[in-house]
């Protein structure tokens, strides 16, 4: 039987390896077991998953995964801890031969001997979106996941359309999958505590809503657009399309009004702007 890590144990752990939680890599380790159990339950993990974890960190949520999945391969950055995991894992899981450890930068990962299709992940705030949009980018066998996240990037990844916190991570993230969030998570679970708020987002793949060799525009129209955001859209789209006149000519083609700001716009729309853009340089 597995027995997952309390509060206790994580400290001893740290301790052992005279470990100092490091505020650069986001180390705010989780102590409650039951937390970890739910985000488990909350990514839907069954015994045909193979689970890709991004920073276990100490080991707690590693072995509410091993509980679960049919095997879960964990990117740590961290030496240290990426060294430690495989000893504690076994020491508290019958599952331990099911856990593969990669000491990486999980933004440098492009390749695993695994097709992962579940991640679950306490993420780091200021790493959050890079590397969720990475793993949803490179490994299409991830079809859906739970990550732990500050509040306020939770926020900006389900938001809405026309709301404050609409922008680049709203709608880049809509490319791949559908968002929502699946609850708050209290400050104490974590040691040490930090100064934020954490909520739970799940994700779920979805087909890319045009082809794929259109994404570098779509994106390219995201980010011009959100540049400026307060500015219209002919406006703020003038650097990247040459002028606001072609800009305005763009928008009228995919059928947007000019008028119209950034944060008013959903995938499909900058979709159509990046088709529009291709159709007006080839003369059609």
């Amino acid at each position: 039987m597995t027995t997952l890590l309390g509060a206790s144990e994580i400290r001893a752990l740290a301790a052992q390896l005279d470990l100092r939680p490091a505020k650069s890599l986001g180390q705010n380790f989780v102590i409650d077991a039951n937390i970890c159990r739910k985000i488990v339950r909350l990514a839907q993990i069954d015994a045909e998953d193979v689970a890709l974890e991004i920073g276990p960190g100490l080991g707690s949520l590693t072995l509410a995964l091993l509980e679960a999945a049919k095997s879960v391969t964990a990117i740590e950055i961290d030496t240290r801890l990426a060294s430690q995991l495989p000893t504690t894992v076994a020491s508290h899981s019958p599952s331990s031969q099911n856990l593969t450890v990669i000491n990486e930068d999980a933004l440098h990962v492009d390749q695993l001997s695994v097709k992962p299709t579940v991640l679950v992940a306490n993420l780091p705030y200021n790493i959050s979106v890079p590397v969720l949009l990475h793993y949803l980018e490179k490994f299409p066998s991830i079809t859906s996941g739970v990550v732990m996240v500050q509040a306020e990037v939770a926020d900006r990844l389900v938001a809405r359309p026309g709301t404050k916190d609409y922008g680049i991570p709203s709608v880049k993230a809509a490319w791949w999958a559908q968002m929502s969030h699946v609850g708050a998570i209290s400050r104490s679970v974590f040691w040490p505590i930090p100064n934020v708020d954490s909520k739970l987002v799940r994700f779920v793949r979805h087909a890319a809503p045009t082809d794929e060799s259109m994404r570098s525009d779509v994106f390219a129209a995201i980010d011009g657009a959100f540049a400026q955001r307060r500015k219209m859209l002919r406006s703020a789209l003038s650097n990247w399309l040459g002028s606001s006149i072609h800009a305005e000519a763009v928008l009228v083609k995919a059928g947007i009004d000019p008028t119209l700001r950034g944060e008013s716009l959903v995938i499909e729309d900058y979709c159509a702007i990046a088709k529009a853009k291709l159709e007006l340089a080839l003369g059609s």
